[in-house]
């Protein structure tokens, strides 16, 4: 049994979500806090051009575990994703929306769920116990077929690899570096990298809804030869490496 954890660090990155973040910060804070779980969390600021920098430094001073973060490289959803891994302090992290698309209370289980041991708890929207409100239609029909892609090409029972909402342990995180995918592909290579790599897994309903405020930031065309990219790497890795970077 691994060791108990000490640290969930929650990693959002955050391009011009003024609207959305007070709301969000504040619920995850409460929801933390009111269940007694250490923990942090790291918004990345990822070049945005509103209010999003200024918002976040008003919420420190409301929101003690907060950790404001202006990524000042390479900007995109996955740059600031490792950014904030970059940053995180906690020996577990979870990834999550700063649209309040994700349920704090799912977070909390995630956190018990990796007490228990397992090394990656993957949430689905589309099991039994899992709800989608106000999922765009199109948006839909290509998820289930992008998930039920990946689900046939690496023969495994997840088929919602393509949500960001995920959690592992700083010893997966380690041991799936480097990552490749600067933009929403990131949230495809890093749980089948950790599939492939031999990390344990398991995988948990969670819920999700359309975001209130502000325009997504996932495009359609995104969907696209990225995702493709980096799922025919992992796949290359997984039957062609012998094993090279699995876990040891």
């Amino acid at each position: 049994m691994p060791a108990p954890l000490t640290l969930f660090s929650i990693v959002i990155p955050a391009r011009d979500e003024e609207a959305s973040l007070p709301t969000t910060l504040r619920d995850l804070h409460a929801v933390f806090a009111t269940e007694n779980i250490p923990h942090e969390i790291v918004v990345v600021d990822d070049g945005s051009r509103d209010q999003t920098w200024a918002v976040l430094q008003g919420l420190r001073t409301e929101i003690s575990t907060l950790v404001p973060v202006q990524n000042r490289g390479p900007h995109g959803f996955g740059c600031a994703v490792i950014c904030g891994l970059d940053h995180m302090h906690g020996d577990a992290c979870a990834i999550m929306m700063a649209d309040a698309s994700d349920a704090p209370g799912d977070a909390v289980k995630y956190w018990h769920l990796l007490n228990d041991g397992w090394d990656c708890v993957f949430g689905s929207r589309f099991i039994k116990g899992g709800r989608v409100v106000d999922y765009p239609r199109l948006k839909l029909f290509i998820n289930r077929l992008a998930n039920f892609f990946i689900k046939t090409l690496f023969n495994i029972p997840l088929n919602d690899t393509t949500n960001a909402f995920k959690a592992y342990r700083r010893t997966v995180i380690d041991g799936c570096r480097p990552f490749l995918s600067p933009h929403f592909n990131l949230t495809v290579e890093f749980p089948l990298k950790a599939i492939v790599r031999g990390y344990s897994w398991t995988v948990m309903p969670i819920s999700w809804r359309n975001r209130q405020h502000g325009t997504a930031k996932l495009k359609i065309k995104e969907m696209g030869s990225r995702y493709f990219f980096i799922c025919a790497y992992v796949w290359f890795e997984k039957y062609f490496s012998r094993g090279d970077y699995r876990r040891k």
